[in-house]
């Protein structure tokens, strides 16, 4: 904090000296800006160094444990603040998340891995009382799942599900495996955040609608009526399909939320290629050829190769106990973005 205290300092000072230039309207007006913010961003900081001054106070006093409980809590929330002023705006932040889970290298062990992906997703879920429903599903033989398409919904979801992007790898004994040899298997996920209506423009006359039977949760009475949606979108040949609900109005609801994510998506990869160096150093990029976790089962270990980061504790983090991991992430994913900022040379606390 001492090193974006200085940087913010040093900031408001060379924009004091711009503001007493003769300026365009347009330069005043983004220097103003600029200059409003980090005066809010510096009167913060200071508060921030006041609650630890008075956290050494409290300290010297017995039985003062609560309320130093309370200026950890305080300190913390306004860092966060600080950092939200700080940088770049998350598409993620506030928005809840599409996750597609799709069965890689390895035929019928991707897909039972793909399976077990989920179900990690879905008890990490549980465990940060989000909620959630599969909105479409394509199941292997041996009970895996070809492709899975969930919403994740709760506070914070889009912040911590974004580092789940991209290749997912798993090394283990498969149980169509006789001999006893470990294979190597994949599975990808993406994390779309959910996209209001007023951010992607689809135009109807772009989209095709079929109805289908669905398969699958629901009894006769689902499997009997086409309530089942696919929509094509023309100009892109994106498809996505619903099948979660039994009613066709329900399922096109859905599956448009899901298309406005993916259009979304498509023009941010579109923009990003144009702009190469954007977040280049940064964790989580989103390719889905980007390797980004090893789960070695032989070893009982879990590698996040992003971090070099090694648990020997698979099982915990099959059971869903993904904050063994993804606050490492996201440290780690600040730490990078303040230094492309020029604010930190080095990582303090």
């Amino acid at each position: 904090m001492e090193s974006i205290k200085e940087w913010t300092k040093s900031s408001i000072e060379e924009l004091e000296k711009r503001l007493m230039e003769n300026l365009e309207l347009k330069d005043m007006i983004k220097v103003s800006s600029d200059f409003t913010k980090f005066k809010e961003i510096d009167s913060l900081i200071n508060e921030y160094f006041e609650l630890l001054d008075e956290k050494e106070l409290w300290k010297e006093e017995p039985g003062s444990e609560g309320e130093i409980q309370k200026i950890d809590e305080k300190a913390e929330s306004l860092a966060n603040e600080i950092l939200t002023l700080l940088l770049p705006e998350d598409e993620f932040k506030g928005r809840n998340v599409f996750l597609e889970i799709r069965a890689g290298t390895g035929g019928d062990e991707a897909a039972l891995f793909a399976g077990d992906l989920l179900r990690v997703y879905l008890r990490y879920a549980e465990i940060k009382n989000w909620s959630y429903e599969i909105l479409d599903e394509s199941k292997s033989d041996l009970g895996g799942y070809k492709e899975v398409v969930v919403r994740i919904k709760g506070k914070n979801s889009g912040t911590y599900m974004k580092y789940e992007r991209g290749v997912h790898r798993v090394q283990r004994i498969p149980v169509t495996e006789s001999g006893g040899r470990i294979h190597t298997s994949t599975a990808t996920v993406a994390v779309l955040p959910e996209i209001r209506d007023v951010d992607v423009f689809i135009d109807p006359k772009d989209l095709r609608i079929d109805t289908y039977r669905a398969s699958g949760a629901g009894g006769q009475y689902v499997n009997k009526t086409e309530s089942a949606i696919r929509i094509t979108h023309i100009p892109t040949g994106i498809v996505v399909t619903c099948q979660s609900e039994r009613s066709q109005h329900q399922n096109k609801d859905k599956a448009m939320m899901v298309l406005r994510a993916k259009l979304y998506e498509l023009a941010r990869r579109e923009q990003d290629e144009k702009v190469s160096s954007q977040r280049k150093n940064q964790i989580g990029s989103g390719e889905r050829s980007e390797k980004i976790r090893t789960y070695n089962f032989p070893q009982n270990r879990v590698t996040d190769h992003r971090v070099n980061l090694t648990i020997y504790n698979l099982q915990a983090v099959m059971d869903g106990n993904l904050d063994l991991i993804i606050p490492k992430l996201i440290q780690y994913d600040i730490e990078q973005q303040l230094k492309e900022l020029g604010i930190i040379q080095n990582v303090e606390g």
